[in-house]
């Protein structure tokens, strides 16, 4: 799925608890854990998590890590602090990056980051490995730390919400 639908709506800041389920999103905790840790029902979280989606005018069926950019882009919550040294990334990098933060769908990431669908698995591995990121969720949490996404998905519309 990709963002490349522009959206002149502004975003809708989250309640209280929308930002508890999206921090946790951030600090990369799956929907059942999140429920666990709140003493709330599934049912609940995904209930969040459908607002926090609406709001930001995320895609419906997006993968979580690009759920956390949309947050972290239109600066819901803030990126948590990190003692590792930003990267040096080279531009295919930084191109894959940017595409994974804002595609869910292989075949769009591979498109966006202007390489061949087969060679997606191995240069995400080696972004992983570079920035010393454990999962894609991780990886564009560590990137907006890092400043590397800044705010803003491309392909959408700012926000003209005041924070």
């Amino acid at each position: 799925m990709t963002l490349s639908m522009p959206t002149s709506a502004p975003i809708t800041p989250l309640n209280p608890a929308q930002q508890r389920v999206a921090q946790q999103l951030v600090e990369g905790l799956s929907a059942r854990e999140i429920a666990a840790r709140n003493g709330l029902s599934i049912e609940t979280i995904s209930q969040y998590v459908r607002a926090i989606r609406r709001s930001l005018h995320c895609p419906p069926r997006c993968k979580p890590h690009v759920l956390v950019h949309f947050v972290l882009a239109a600066e819901q919550v803030t990126p948590p602090a990190t003692e590792r040294p930003t990267p040096v990334l080279n531009e295919a990098q930084r191109l894959l990056l940017r595409a994974v933060a804002e595609h869910s769908a292989p075949r769009d990431v591979a498109l966006a980051a202007k390489i061949a669908p087969a060679d997606l698995r191995t240069a995400l591995y080696e972004l992983l490995d570079t920035t010393g990121a454990e999962t894609v969720t991780q990886l564009v949490v560590l990137a907006h730390a890092w400043g590397l996404l800044g705010t803003g998905p491309t392909g959408t519309a700012k926000s003209g919400a005041a924070r």
